[in-house]
């Protein structure tokens, strides 16, 4: 009799410990980052490639894990049950199961899954090799519990294949970024990197240029000497040149060839031909993709282009460094203005000018307005309020209250932004 139950109690240990295993694998293998499996794979880690491998199917990975699981608690339990129906009759059952779920629950359940949780990439790579074998045995009942879970499913109006992937691996990789902010590992500056390049496969040039509005032109039939005058005051390397009229741009000046051509001169600008000394334009449509403007940038060796709509229009520019600044952030320098075209108040509102981006803002103070449909503020408040709104007049939406204060003609030039107190749930009003 203690012979018997000495076994017994050695089987029903092994299968608590072989449960712990199935439980704290099922946890790892499916908690583990893939992103993290990947380089420790390319660090030569042949586990690593046996835990990717293994995430790759995983219905097939959990079923035979829970299949494993399930036998191995069932079977301690029965065992258990049986020892003791004999040990004190009928209340053995009750007992038993009292014992079972106890060190099932604390051994088999929660303290291998705990363990798994807090070290998932290395829990995933010692169990990979072993588990692999488990998926392989278990593998055609495995496939045959599948196929009745989704018939199963499929009569009740649920289909697995078209619930999966609703999300794209950037999106995921979004959510990791802002997860990581709350939690403190990763600092606002970074997250605005990282979503910037996130951002860039999104975004068409018109959404980065410089508008034509605030592009910096000169006529080419001006003297050399006012040209001259004009680049310095710029503070601008390239500048387009036009003739006849503004829409029409016949090259790009760079400032280091004008000064050599004018210290070629001995200073004297009048010797200066300034068609001489221009670069050919480089034009590009506002509907071009930003990585594929990214990529002809590098590709050309070029980094200044004229943007131009569908018949042709000169719409904008466009910059390396506007690429860059998506990425980065403003890149400022000693000429560059100081002023971003948002004051903020002592009120707590802003005073901003209507051609300052939507992104730009929606970075630095972490507001979330739309940029879809208007790529300026005074874009968004016009399209919001679907009319050109008046100096004066106050709209609330995306939880600000936006007051035009300047306008030139048509254009609104600057408005006041006042952020709402989120329980006024105001709704969009003029």
């Amino acid at each position: 009799m203690s012979l018997d139950l000495g076994f017994t109690a050695a089987a029903i240990l092994i299968l608590i410990i072989l449960s712990a295993f199935f439980s704290g694998s099922e946890t790892a293998l499916t908690a583990t980052s893939r992103a993290r499996l990947t380089e420790i794979e390319r660090r030569g880690s042949r586990r690593a490639t046996m835990a990717l491998a293994l995430t790759n199917m995983r219905e097939r990975l959990i079923g035979a894990l829970l299949l494993g699981n399930n036998v191995a608690n069932i079977t301690a339990s029965a065992l258990a049950t049986a020892v003791l129906v004999k040990m004190f009759g009928d209340t053995g059952a009750v007992i038993a199961s009292a014992i079972m779920t106890v060190l099932i629950l604390i051994f088999a359940e929660v303290m291998p899954k705990t363990y798994a949780i807090a070290y998932p990439d290395t829990s995933a790579i010692r169990v990979a090799p072993i588990v692999r074998v488990i998926v392989a045995v278990f593998g055609p009942l495995v496939m045959a519990v599948e196929w009745i879970v989704k018939v199963t499913l499929r009569i009740f109006g649920v289909d697995i294949a078209s619930g999966q992937d609703v999300l794209s691996a950037h999106d995921e990789l979004r959510g990791a970024i802002d997860l990581h902010l709350k939690e403190g590992a990763v600092v606002k500056k970074d997250r605005d990197m990282l979503g910037g390049i996130l951002d860039l496969q999104d975004l068409e040039v018109s959404d980065l240029m410089v508008h034509r509005t605030r592009m910096t032109l000169i006529d080419g039939s001006e003297p050399a000497s006012e040209i001259v005058a004009k680049v310095l005051k710029s503070g601008h390397t390239r500048i387009p040149v036009w003739k006849d009229e503004p829409d029409n741009i016949v090259g790009v000046l760079h400032a280091k060839n004008l000064f050599a051509a004018l210290q070629k001169a001995g200073g004297d600008a009048s010797r200066v031909v300034i068609e001489d000394i221009l670069s050919p334009a480089w034009f590009v449509p506002d509907t071009r993709a930003i990585p594929d403007q990214l990529n002809a940038f590098l590709r050309r060796k070029v980094h200044f282009a004229i943007v131009v709509d569908e018949y042709g229009e000169v719409q904008g520019l466009i910059t390396l460094e506007d690429i860059i600044e998506e990425i980065v952030g403003d890149i400022k320098d000693e000429h560059d203005a100081v002023a971003t075209g948002v004051r903020p108040k002592p009120d707590g509102s802003y005073i901003i000018e209507g051609s300052v981006p939507v992104r730009d803002l929606n970075r630095a103070f972490d507001w979330t307005l739309p940029d879809e449909e208007a790529t300026t503020l005074a874009g968004l408040v016009i399209h919001e309020a679907r009319m050109i709104p008046e100096i004066g007049q106050a709209f609330n939406f995306h939880g600000f209250q936006f007051e035009v204060l300047k306008k030139r003609r048509h254009q609104v030039t600057q408005i006041k932004v006042t952020p709402l107190k989120r329980e006024a749930g105001e709704e969009k009003s003029g």
